[in-house]
């Protein structure tokens, strides 16, 4: 699916057969109540109810999203696969007969929401090499969590052509500029460095790039042309910040991994070329490799203890369901203000968006923002700046979130809502 099917009616999808139960349950002539997925404070699993409510549209059946309807609450049809799908993960249902739909819709005529359709499912691929933990990344875990299946792709299928296979990509800590996230400065003689070098060197050879940047290059090309004919992108942390100064750096060299601590051009700013990025415009880079940040795109600057900011939270801006359909579908939350997480890349200078950027949470007096949505071609990208939602200073080779302590995370609901966002159908939309 691509923007330009931006959620037509899909076709019907194998799985466990909700049709088949809902007519074995309901006769024709007995009209089946629904069931409401609530995901305000009432929901015993928030995380899971996603997961609910994909297999529901995986089957071909149709559910509902209703916006800034309790937390952005879910329709779905009435069967026994349903409930007990519901009731083997822990999320939430109540029956609603139709006189309390009529109900509901009559509400959400009248207030601030809205419902949107829910048709088709995403196919879903994460970009992650081949030799990286399986745990480390929010939205892996997230997806493995709510149960949405999902594909793993990395450098050789990008370049190859497989994007097209897919409605929706997401990206996290990957470093588009080559430069291994400079995790060189301090962790030079890890053994996962090394073997990540490796990994990278070794595809830049088979791909016949003259070295790692140029393939990162590249690949971030191929994700950009994907964007532009239709795709749905998603990312976080590092992968943000470095694919823009990639694209925006395809005809001078912008990284010095495992240099000897001499900086690069220092004409490259003036070399960039900023209306091949995707959200960014009038960066600084970073000239030299001994110091552990990427530009002044990042507004934390972590790694950079004189630069680095302290968290704060993030507030979720109140969209209208009826006008603004899609910038409300990615803040639907239980929670308007979130405490704020690092990662590499943890938040976006304001004055380093492009105009046509839609902000959809920022902090209220600081110079940064942190999740911005805005079209690409014939396709979106949403960029959500921090690691790990759950985990506000995340450090290498930490344990993982377990996902089940933390099933009403507001953090990771932004996630899923990105995940589903494919899957409601097109309308005319005024933004």
């Amino acid at each position: 699916m691509r923007r330009r099917e931006f959620l037509k009616a899909g076709s019907r999808v194998a799985g466990w057969a909700v049709g088949a139960d809902l007519l074995r349950l309901y006769p024709p002539t007995r009209l089946p109540a629904q069931l409401l997925i609530p995901m305000d404070d009432s929901q015993s699993d928030h995380l899971k109810a996603y997961g609910v409510t994909y297999r529901v549209i995986q089957t071909g059946v149709q559910a509902e999203w209703l916006l800034n309807y309790r937390g952005g609450s879910f329709l779905v049809p009435d069967g026994v696969a349903i409930r007990r799908d519901a009731g083997l993960t822990g999320a939430r249902f109540e029956p609603v007969t139709p006189e309390e739909i009529t109900a509901i819709r009559g509400e959400i005529g009248a207030t601030n929401a809205d419902s949107v359709p829910l048709e088709k499912p995403p196919k879903v691929a994460v970009y992650v090499p081949p030799n990286a933990p399986p745990w480390d990344d929010a939205v892996t875990m997230a997806l493995q969590y709510a149960g949405i299946p999902f594909d793993k792709v990395w450098d050789f299928e990008v370049v190859g052509g497989a994007l097209a296979g897919y409605d929706w990509l997401h990206l996290h800590h990957e470093d588009f500029t080559g430069q291994y996230s400079k995790f060189y400065l301090t962790n030079r003689e890890k053994p996962w460095l090394a073997e990540m070098v490796q990994f990278n060197t070794d595809a830049a050879r088979r791909l016949a790039f003259r070295n790692v940047p140029d393939l990162k290059k590249a690949v971030a090309r191929a994700i950009r042309e994907y964007v532009w004919n239709g795709g749905f992108l998603f990312a976080m942390c590092t992968a943000t910040e470095t694919i823009d100064l990639a694209l925006a750096a395809e005809h001078v060299d912008i990284a010095a991994p495992f240099a000897d601590g001499t900086p690069i051009d220092p004409d490259a700013d003036s070399k960039l070329d900023w209306s091949r990025a995707i959200a960014f415009t009038g960066a600084h880079i970073e000239p030299s490799p001994l110091i552990g940040s990427f530009s002044d795109i990042d507004g934390h600057q972590v790694n950079v203890l004189p630069r680095r900011q302290p968290l704060g939270a993030f507030k979720l801006f109140n969209f209208s369901a009826k006008f603004d359909p899609v910038p409300t579908m990615l803040v639907q939350n239980h929670r308007q203000a979130i405490p704020d997480f690092y990662g590499l890349t943890t938040s976006f200078m304001r004055d380093r968006l492009k105009p046509n950027v839609t902000v959809l949470a920022d902090e209220d007096g600081a110079p940064w923002v942190k999740y911005i949505h805005g079209n690409l071609g014939k396709g979106t990208w949403t960029f959500f700046g921090g690691h790990d939602p759950e985990d506000p200073e995340h450090g290498l080779g930490e344990a993982p979130t377990d996902l089940s302590l933390h099933p009403h995370s507001p953090g990771y609901r932004l996630i899923l809502n990105n995940v589903l966002f494919p899957a409601a159908k097109k309308r005319e939309l005024k933004t």
